[in-house]
């Protein structure tokens, strides 16, 4: 065999023998005395490798592994970035030895032995040169026995490359479940990795991690008291004693996460950045550009951020002296930045090269955190004494508002420009209007800033002062301010000094826009005079501060509704005001500290309002994760026992669409607001097309597309991609705009960045329609997607690998938002041999199978997949990770037997087993839960110690749910290329740990979740 790489003259050849005895093993008819002799010839072999010791790491060849020592030339390549050798043995069922550090040390780069087959080469491509071995595949030519290396962009973008003798069509990529391909660097033999070191994934990560700071450090320095003693953090609880103890368990976690994030902030800092200079329309300067090493997306850079550019050493000789700026990041497209510099000085616009580019990192949000919990647990009156004691999981009688003045009859409770409340809205509203710390559960598509908005209007005429309306994220805020501003209340948007230069729906009820319409005269002079000089006397910058900061404060105080941030409330603006009253939207996207920053203003009323049941809030640092951080006050609530308030009325989802998301994660408790004749594309106004698309049942706009293509590590090393995925979403992309939906109709959901940008490149390179139309189609993250939603969404699985698991396809939120986000109807991609070996992905195939809408074949010419799967585990209720789904309550009977016979018309899902624990049915035949006697004992204390309580039918109820650990399951893992994903949130507890409330053994409720009214 002979390989070709970029640069050479002539093929370069080596002996494949090694390949052919292993094709020889494989026939049946080999002679005995032939496989003894190569027998004898490997032992000989080996034994060479064995008269070292792996753990005498000072005595091993420069060439072993620095993970296992294994030093067998055939074996080990070099990292060209980090200059260590790693070898090719798996990792468990994860990658290789060497794919893990290059993911990890974010290299690319790999150089083999010199006396290994191919000699002593640098894997590149043939035609461009390309180092980056992700990328990197082989291609056969037709006429002879080369194999050639090619990039997988020259394969798809170079059409000179057609006319080679290639088979270009059989390109396949060098890394194949996370190992190179064995004929390239050898797979170590068992005698091998007997006498390696045996070294954990935990270990290796570990090494990574010391290589950061020692780059010499070997496999014995794990040992060093200072690196083997890892701290763990004390983990999260339910319950808490008092505010002390509160604050000793949460402060140290956000302290470690605030340190996490200013570590990955500041290493953002590169060299050599390509700029470009354009003008604003407030004539400011705006640098845009994109960073090197790191995707934006993994850095957690966001619109407001604050970043230092200045000139390198080259470029500070072209302009002949030092420059820097500062300024905010306006905005953020296909991974460039735009940054608007604060000033309005001279820029060296005239040069684009050698620029460094340094993140500011501030620890305002973290340090605000932190002061809240110290409020918490200091002031008494930083919160009722009844919602102080909620707030720490004790067991307190329930309080009602004896003073709540509710409208009557319930048509009162209809607000000015905003739609009319249902029954499930009008009953949240009344309800919270009595209780002093309410929860509103709002399910996809239920009116949910509807019903919020209309409790704030409510909220204002209690006669409690003003109402604070938080969110943690500023496009939650912004939606609700708007649609609270709407009903007539004077309403102030009170955005960060580091946002006022970003443009929103809401810029005329902020408060930074009101300021000058409304402070006079001499300062709007002043505000001129500092425009254009830059900077004002002494004397004028007093004037103009106490100008500003008095008439903030009318406009402050004479508002009914405050709108904010959580992080927001503890802006100094709002330093001496109290609120009574306090709102947190998507409160379940919160921290628990961080929202407590609004609460512990003088709170005597709190409502939360999100869904447990979607993502939760993100959490970057993997020990703060793994403590319990991830978990939601929210949440946390829910599992001591408060009761949520569900909205149950959907006006999103074609009823097709909405019944398995809410037979599986809401107890079949969802009602659907419009009809079919509603979510049909003819019916739509403006459409002028005249055909639907060819469903294959067509009352069920949805279907499964079976696909077995292979699953990729994409350019970065950090992430997959599917090929043939992204092939079949572009025909059917195409299919959609050809019938007259227009690209805004569309969204594509696929959970790894290397597929979002691999089918945002595909569609507009291959796709048959002008290039413009793919581009105005949204390709995102399921993240992206949460609280929005779309006509047709797409979703691309990506994960094929039968060895590799499904990653954090297996969080049930995810694929949760991802069901939930289409109006008209949803095609979902992917394997399901490989997605039916997780148990939430087995019972939503068996729902598209038993409506004839698992599919395989042409587009044009969809037939019915008739392919087996393996059994879901048969008791995944004592799986955390299903605490709040069908799964864990034993809705879902888990049997695979088609009963197809049950009938089509039957409300409730095929394979839901509705009588499992059910006792009440509406009239429209959905069970209710708050029927089940299981969460009867809302009220009563229970000292059982074990962990899972058995309901009176044999149904495993789970006391709380503990931080799934996602990489404990074989095939169904969580883990990214490197094992080092940062995940959303999660719904359950950090840990088992459950104290109990100092004043007694009454711990309250164990019930894990709880679906219902009051």
């Amino acid at each position: 065999m002979t390989v070709q790489t970029e640069g050479e003259s002539a093929p370069v050849s080596f002996n494949d023998s090694e390949e052919e005895e292993e094709e020889e093993d494989a026939v049946s008819d080999v002679s005995d005395e032939e496989g003894s002799e190569d027998d004898e010839e490997d032992d000989e072999d080996e034994g060479e490798l064995y008269t070292l010791d792996h753990y005498d790491e000072e005595n091993l060849p420069e060439h072993s592994c620095r993970y296992c020592g294994i030093y067998d030339q055939s074996c080990v390549a070099l990292c060209v970035e980090t200059n260590k050798w790693f070898c090719n043995a798996a990792v468990g069922s994860g990658g290789s030895h060497l794919v893990h550090h290059l993911v990890r040390s974010r290299s690319h780069q790999v150089r083999l032995h010199p006396e290994s087959p191919l000699g002593d080469t640098v894997l590149e491509c043939y035609n461009c040169g390309s180092k980056n071995v992700f990328l990197l595949g082989f291609v056969p030519a037709s006429s002879s026995s080369v194999v050639v290396l090619l990039c997988r962009v020259c394969v798809e973008t170079v059409p000179a490359l057609k006319d080679m003798d290639w088979e270009l069509a059989q390109w396949h990529p060098l890394i194949q479940d996370r190992k190179f391909l064995p004929w390239l660097v050898k797979a170590p033999s068992d005698k091998h990795l007997l006498r390696a070191r045996d070294i954990s994934q935990a270990q290796m990560t570990k090494m990574e991690e010391l290589w950061k700071k020692e780059p010499d450090a070997r496999f014995a320095d794990l040992d060093r008291p200072e690196v083997a003693d890892d701290e763990e953090m004390a983990p999260t609880l339910l319950q808490y004693e008092d505010g002390f103890h509160y604050q000793n368990v949460l402060a140290p976690l956000v302290k470690i996460e605030a340190d996490y994030d200013r570590q990955i902030k500041e290493s953002l800092t590169e060299e050599s950045i390509s700029v470009r200079w354009d003008k604003s329309l407030a004539g400011k300067n705006v640098a845009t550009f994109a960073f090197h090493r790191m995707a934006v997306e993994q850095s957690r850079i966001m619109v407001g951020d604050e970043l230092r550019l200045k000139l390198g050493e080259g470029a500070q000789y072209l302009y002949g002296r030092k420059w820097e700026g500062v300024g905010y990041v306006k905005g953020i497209q296909d991974g460039d930045v735009e940054l608007e510099l604060r000033t309005l000085g001279n820029v060296p616009d005239q040069i684009f090269d050698d620029y460094i580019v340094e993140y500011i990192w501030k620890s305002t949000s973290y340090d605000r955190m932190q002061n809240a919990m110290k409020t918490f647990a200091i002031d008494d009156t930083s919160v009722t004494g009844y919602i102080y004691h909620k707030l720490l999981g004790h067991p307190v009688e329930d309080q009602c508002i004896a003073t709540a003045k509710l409208p009557s009859p319930k048509e009162d409770f209809s607000v000015p420009g905003l739609p009319p409340l249902n029954e499930s809205q009008i009953e949240a509203v009344s309800t919270v209007l009595q209780r002093p710390l309410s929860l509103i559960q709002g399910p996809p598509g239920t009116g949910k800033t509807v019903t919020s908005a209309t409790l704030v209007y409510h909220l204002t005429k209690q006669n409690m002062g003003q109402v604070l309306v938080t969110a943690p994220s500023n496009v939650a805020v912004d939606q609700l301010t708007e649609k609270i501003a709407s009903s007539g209340l004077r309403v102030v948007r009170l955005a960060s000094k580091t946002r006022e230069a970003t443009n929103s729906s809401v810029d005329h009820l902020c408060l930074h826009i009101m300021v000058p319409q409304a402070a006079g005269d001499e300062f709007n002079k002043l505000q001129r005079l500092k425009d254009e000089i830059g900077d004002l006397s002494e004397r004028d910058q007093k004037k103009y501060r106490s100008l500003r900061n008095r008439t903030e404060r009318e406009i402050l105080q004479a508002a009914d509704v405050i709108c904010c941030t959580c992080v927001g409330a503890g802006d100094p603006r709002l330093k001496n005001f109290r609120f009574r009253q306090v709102l947190i939207d998507e409160a379940t996207q919160a921290i628990e500290a961080e929202a407590l920053i609004p609460i512990a203003m003088g709170a005597k009323q709190v409502i939360f309002v999100g869904d447990h049941c979607q993502l939760g809030p993100v959490v970057m640092c993997k020990a703060a994760a793994k403590a319990g951080l991830t978990q939601s006050m929210f949440e946390r609530l829910v599992l001591v026992g408060n009761r949520p308030i569900r909205l149950q009325v959907q006006y999103r989802m074609h009823p097709a669409l909405s019944e398995f998301p809410s037979n599986m994660f809401y107890e079949g408790s969802l009602q659907n607001g419009v009809t079919e004749t509603d979510r049909q594309l003819l019916n739509l106004p403006g459409f002028s097309g005249k055909e639907d698309f060819p469903w294959p049942v067509p009352s069920k706009p949805m279907f499964f597309y079976s696909i077995s293509g292979m699953e990729e590590i994409s350019a970065s090393g950090t992430s997959y991609l599917n090929r043939t995925e992204a092939s079949y979403v572009e025909k059917v992309v195409t299919y959609l705009l050809r019938m007259g939906v227009t690209p805004a109709q569309i969204g594509v959901i696929t959970p790894y960045d290397g597929q979002k940008k691999y089918v945002s490149e595909y569609m507009r390179r291959s796709g048959m329609l002008t290039s413009a139309l793919y581009e105005a189609i949204e390709v995102a993250s399921v993240d992206a997607f949460q609280g929005r939603e779309k006509d047709y969404i797409l979703v691309s699985c990506v994960r094929s690998s039968e060895t590799q698991g499904i990653g954090f396809l297996s969080d049930p939120r995810r694929l949760n938002v991802a069901l939930t986000r289409a109006r008209l109807g949803i095609i979902l991609l992917g394997n399901p041999r490989v997605l039916s070996k997780n148990a939430l992905w087995a019972a939503l195939l068996l729902h598209f199978k038993e409506y004839d809408c698992l599919v395989e074949g042409p587009l044009n010419n969809l037939q019915p997949s008739f392919m087996t799967f393996a059994r879901p585990r048969r008791n995944p209720a004592s799986d955390s990770r299903y605490a709040f789904t069908a799964l864990a309550r034993g809705g879902w009977d888990g049997r695979w037997e088609d009963r197809r016979d049950g009938g089509k018309d039957q409300q409730v899902a095929r394979g839901f087993n509705v009588g499992a624990g059910r006792r009440g049915k509406r009239k429209d035949g959905q069970a209710d839960s708050r029927f089940d006697s299981r969460y009867n004992n809302a009220s009563e204390g229970n000292n059982n110690d074990s962990d899972v309580n058995y309901s009176g039918n044999g149904l495993p109820i789970p006391k709380f749910a503990p931080l799934p650990s996602y990489g404990d399951h074989p095939g169904d893992d969580a883990s990214s290329v490197g094992g080092d994903s940062a995940f959303s949130g999660s719904q359950f507890s950090g840990s088992i740990n459950t104290n109990r409330y100092a004043g007694g053994n009454d711990r309250g409720p164990n019930v894990g979740y709880y679906v219902g009214g009051p």
